[in-house]
């Protein structure tokens, strides 16, 4: 978060955002009742299990509500400086 953000929809913020920390939580439900049967941690994954490898942030715009991966706010604001 030490680079300049630029909103590449509304194109004029640069100053204004919300940055959304991510956290998975990794769980098996009931496929009738969509109950949760059983909650895995890293340690555990069962082998059909795939991990999270998503991005850790996520960011707002705060003017326009855009939100896209940081890098893509990054981008823009290279581009724009």
């Amino acid at each position: 978060m030490n680079t300049p953000y630029c909103c590449p929809n509304c194109k004029t913020n640069r100053t204004r955002f919300n940055v959304i920390k991510q956290v998975s939580q990794s769980v098996k439900l009931d496929p009738q009742t969509g109950g949760l049967v059983e909650e895995y941690s890293q340690e555990n994954l069962s082998p059909f299990h795939m991990s999270y490898n998503g991005p850790e942030y996520r960011v707002q715009c705060a003017a326009c509500g855009l939100v896209e991966e940081e890098r893509t706010f990054i981008k823009f604001g290279e581009m724009k400086s």
